[in-house]
């Protein structure tokens, strides 16, 4: 039982991440004038690396942001602590980034492009979203 209430946390606390993570990267494009859908194209080309058509690689980036949120946060439930579950949550987020920019973003051209602090500020969204909402489940 225990590992199916791990796994629900994880999926729930995902699901509200991959809803809300994209909020800085977003802002920022807002901000700074650039497309607010830059992001989730470069996301479909993980999926379509040759794709160039918008709606497509639109598309195709809803399944790969929902795997790779989904998947971490499951993760992240069965090895978070109970304890500061958002400090260690955030910092798993950073880890995440470093994966996912670091080394696989730098080998995707459109990845590559993006402007790293809001990618990262994503991130850093998601693991803290991630484990606010695994810390309430488990109150």
């Amino acid at each position: 039982m225990k590992r199916a209430a791990t796994i629900e946390e994880g999926l729930v606390a995902g699901a509200v991440a991959a809803v809300l993570s994209g909020a800085p990267s977003t802002l920022h494009a807002v901000a700074t004038r650039a497309d607010p859908l830059e992001a989730t194209l470069a996301a479909g080309t993980l999926l379509l690396p040759r794709e160039r058509r918008p709606l497509v690689l639109a598309l195709a980036a809803v399944p790969v942001h929902v795997a790779l949120s989904l998947g971490w946060a499951v993760l992240l439930a069965a090895v978070l602590p109970r304890q500061r579950t958002v400090a260690y949550a955030t910092l798993a987020g950073l880890a995440i980034a470093a994966l996912d920019l670091g080394v696989v973003g730098r080998r995707v051209p459109r990845i590559r492009a993006l402007p790293l602090l809001p990618q990262v500020l994503d991130h850093v969204a998601y693991g803290a979203t991630v484990g606010a909402v695994l810390s309430s489940r488990r109150r």
